[in-house]
């Protein structure tokens, strides 16, 4: 009863609360480029607006976070330490944002408790002022030492809640999990829509219901992909939402976020009205417009709303990534059958949110069960660590049969998952040269993304002349020529084909790849796609599907057929003379099953899985095959003994390529 005469006297106190101004953050420099154009901004191009971004008047910038960190390292050759700091050197009026994955910091994964302090006290030294800290699963465990530590070093700690639907996913589950974090100590409430499904009836009963019951300011997140945010955020914000995300107009729509040019008109004659700079807008505005040929993707899609995402409730860029994953493996023919599979693969693990890292493991998991033929007979260690525990509670029930057959007999954890971890930092950088270090914001890198990042230091220490030219400069090197452009690059980047768009392609792919083509282009021929490569064409025109001989160029000679077979790309053999000598003899390959990175051991310095004369059971690991930026057991098949490894550490294999050579005891 006294509960209940609470939240009525917390309604009446509510009611008497004369309405402000919305106040307004804008993302074009972190989730609205991430969205648009996969994180490409460098650090030059924001450093040339941002302080006339600073003249605004906004809430706060979101600049750093999210993928920034592991793009600047992976594709731009940038420190994003430094890109930080030199945004910080510039911003002299608005609060510095970025968005923190809680216990997984920036990466995919639980990290322990002494480098998650360091990052945030680096960070906070180098210029974020607000913290929008979330995990995958809503685990508020996972939450609640990023709480603390913002707090420690005098930031401000935004807790969030990943919103989703679901049947365990109600109004009542998220005021729970708010109450939590409240208790913790944020500073603020964020509700993150990461997929632009939460409608404006939702918006209204959950913000509601969270200003009835909870009393710090509530934020609204969401992303345009459906077409409804820009009624959503009105109705939040008549609701009690004091903050609504938005991006500049040039930088706004489709999987972005709303424009803060409309919203502005929105509120314009209402009690929330609020006086930004139209002018310094205009600026903005004309300056993205301006860079957008240089940065955006390529083949950038032409539409600006997606209803689909109303049915499968999967965000934009995880469907990008659903598809660049299936091309890598020849199966983007395949997409309606892993949409179609992705739902249930969700429910059975217990409706995760599909933000990261719960939807790479979810998405991986569907597009595993498509292409394997069997569900869940391939299951990447992410997803068993995910039944396990290990990245928190799921929100609800993982289907029993579902994680028996993934787990087995083994214990699933019931403690805080980072609880496990031993400290990271007295041995973080022991195994990389010591010349590479150059501060402490290198050794935090280097423990997120090991890999990129002592890409990015080998990279750093060459002389500025001898440096390559970044993996995102090439990027715009291989699409500079108007009419020709890389075929994988078309093919991943086709947001909105058709299931038979897809069986075509995949058709005349299949045909160039018995052809033993390696190099292959698109080349636009009147109103028809012609794919190139040397000496061969194949076309396409309605339903008529060629594959044809061409001439070479007049300026090379021409070749007999016996020189053009001399000269033709080898097609490998899967058994070389003695592994075929091997298999006559009872022995069998262990084949892959994917196309990905083979490798031995389970990390730099580890022991292999298995060495030659090796006997081992059914069933156990002899190595590890990355696919799709998870890591998948390989398995032996049988008791067996190791005669042969294959293929070198760290190597590229194709689906059916032979890893290993056992003989079966």
């Amino acid at each position: 009863m006294g509960r209940k005469i609470w939240q009525r006297k917390r309604r009446e106190e509510r009611k008497n609360i004369k309405p402000g101004p919305v106040r307004i953050t804008d993302t074009t420099l972190r989730d609205a480029h991430q969205s648009l154009w996969a994180t490409r901004l460098r650090t030059k191009d924001i450093i040339e607006i941002i302080e006339t971004i600073d003249e605004v008047g906004y809430y706060s910038i979101e600049v750093w976070g999210g993928a920034t960190f592991d793009v600047c390292l992976r594709y731009l050759r940038e420190n994003p330490w430094e890109r930080l700091r030199e945004i910080k050197a510039r911003v002299k009026k608005t609060p510095l944002q970025m968005l923190l994955r809680g216990q997984n910091i920036l990466g995919y994964k639980n990290y322990p408790d002494d480098l998650l302090e360091r990052f945030i006290a680096l960070a906070r030294e180098n210029g974020i002022d607000i913290f929008r800290i979330f995990d995958a699963l809503n685990d508020t465990r996972n939450m609640e030492f990023a709480i603390r530590t913002v707090k420690k070093y005098g930031g401000h700690a935004q807790g969030t809640l990943c919103y989703t639907i679901s049947p365990v996913h109600t109004v009542e589950e998220y005021v729970r999990v708010a109450k939590e974090l409240v208790q913790i100590g944020i500073d603020s409430l964020c509700i993150k829509d990461m997929a632009g499904i939460l409608s404006p009836t939702a918006a209204q009963q959950l913000v509601s219901a969270l200003i009835t019951n909870l009393d710090v300011p509530v934020q609204v997140h969401s992303h345009a992909t459906s077409g409804m945010v820009v009624a959503t955020y009105l109705e939040a914000v008549k609701a009690g939402a004091g903050a609504i995300d938005c991006a500049i107009s040039s930088m706004a729509g489709f999987s972005s976020q709303p424009p803060v040019e409309t919203m502005l008109t929105i509120f314009e004659d209402t009690p929330y009205k609020t006086s930004l700079n139209k002018d310094v807008l205009r600026k903005i505005r004309e300056y993205f417009q301006k860079l957008a040929p240089k940065r955006r993707p390529k083949h950038h899609p032409d539409n600006i709303i997606d209803p689909d995402v109303l049915e499968h409730h999967i965000p934009g860029g995880m469907i990008s990534n659903l598809r660049s994953q299936l091309a890598e493996q020849n199966a983007l023919d395949r997409l309606p059958e892993v949409l179609e599979e992705l739902p249930r693969t969700r429910a059975e693990l217990g409706y995760p949110p599909l933000v990261t890292p719960t939807s790479q493991i979810v998405g991986v998991q569907a597009v595993l069960n498509v292409l394997s033929g069997e569900r869940y007979s391939m299951i990447p260690q992410e997803t068993k660590d995910y039944v396990k525990g290990l990245y928190g509670r799921p929100p609800g029930r993982i289907e029993h049969r579902i994680r028996k057959k993934i787990l087995g007999n083994e214990p699933i954890i019931d403690c805080r998952p980072a609880d496990l971890l031993e400290p990271a930092l007295p041995k973080a950088t022991h195994d990389i040269p010591a010349e590479f270090i150059k501060s402490e914001e290198d050794i935090i890198s280097y423990c997120l993304f090991p890999g990129p990042a002592l890409e990015y230091f080998q990279w750093r220490n060459l002389p500025p002349e001898q440096r390559p030219p970044p993996p995102a400069d090439k990027e715009i090197e291989e699409t500079a020529e108007e009419d020709t452009i890389n075929v994988r690059s078309v093919v991943s980047s086709m947001p909105f084909l058709t299931p038979d768009d897809y069986r075509e392609l995949h058709i005349i792919l299949e045909k160039i790849n018995q052809l033993g083509i390696s190099e292959l282009s698109i080349r636009k021929q009147d109103a028809h796609l012609t794919l190139e490569s040397s000496g061969t064409i194949a076309t396409t025109q309605g339903e008529t599907r060629t594959i044809v001989s061409t001439s070479p160029p007049e300026s090379v000679p021409k070749q007999s057929a016996e020189q053009q077979e001399s000269t033709a790309a080898p097609i490998p053999e899967k058994e070389s003379a003695p592994e075929k000598e091997k298999a006559e003899a009872g022995t069998i390959p262990i084949e892959a099953p994917l196309n990905g990175t083979f490798y031995a051991s389970s990390g730099p310095g580890k022991p292999p899985f298995v060495k030659v004369g090796d006997k081992v059971k059914a069933g156990a690991t002899v190595c590890i095959l990355e696919a799709m930026k998870l890591f998948n057991e390989i398995k032996a098949p049988v008791d067996c003994e190791i005669i042969k490894v294959l293929v070198e550490n760290g190597k590229p294999v194709q689906k059916g390529q032979p890893l290993i050579l056992v003989l079966p005891q």
